[in-house]
């Protein structure tokens, strides 16, 4: 639980950037400017996955990071931004009842916001719901199948779990898309040898 707590510590971070004012929504011409905006970020985002991906050390890796959590934050509403703030604190200050209710409700106003649902998972394997915290985890990478941090923090909850193999199986695909984690080789080279099953 160590290892998946010491994840949340990055999580401020994507949720607490400050989205942008939403734009009228009887923006002129025929594709809004909400729309425009978000298939741009797509294109950066893409961009950015694939600098990610061959960055040459962990120091240019770190700089991408920043700007894809930016642009994930980028998506959220003010509402929706407020709400995640709120509940990263109550968090960090260990009322993880209440986060979950801000997480919730966050949700609720915009359920196809990925960091929602892995805030929410935080807050529940803080909690100690391990299920509900992996089935949120899932729920991220439904709608963010690159969200490397989901993918961690699910390998973590496999290895609690004991399923040793499930969990080498979502780091070498965290790593596919983060190659430069921190840590992350060695951290491959050890689950792969308990997923192999050797004990020396």
């Amino acid at each position: 639980m160590r290892r998946l707590l010491a994840l949340m510590l990055l999580l401020p971070h994507v949720a607490l950037a400050q989205a942008p004012a939403a734009p009228p929504a009887h923006a002129p011409g025929p594709q809004s400017a909400a729309a425009r905006a978000a298939e741009a970020r797509r294109a950066e985002l893409d961009r950015a996955f694939e600098a990610l991906r061959t960055a040459p050390d962990e120091g240019g890796a770190a700089l991408v990071e920043a700007r894809i959590r930016t642009l994930w934050a980028q998506a959220a509403t003010p509402s929706t931004n407020l709400l995640l703030r709120r509940g990263v604190r109550n968090v960090e200050t260990q009322l993880p009842a209440e986060a979950l209710e801000d997480f919730d409700a966050a949700i609720t106003l915009q359920p196809d916001f990925p960091d929602a649902w892995y805030l929410r998972a935080q807050a529940y394997a803080r909690a100690g719901d391990t299920a509900a915290a992996a089935r949120d985890l899932q729920e991220v990478l439904r709608l963010e199948p690159r969200h490397w941090a989901a993918l961690m923090s699910l390998a973590s909850l496999q290895e609690e779990a004991g399923n040793a193999m499930g969990a080498l199986r979502s780091l070498e695909a965290a790593l596919a898309i983060n190659p430069r984690m921190p840590g992350g080789a060695e951290r491959l080279k050890e689950q792969r040898r308990k997923a192999e099953g050797d004990t020396t």
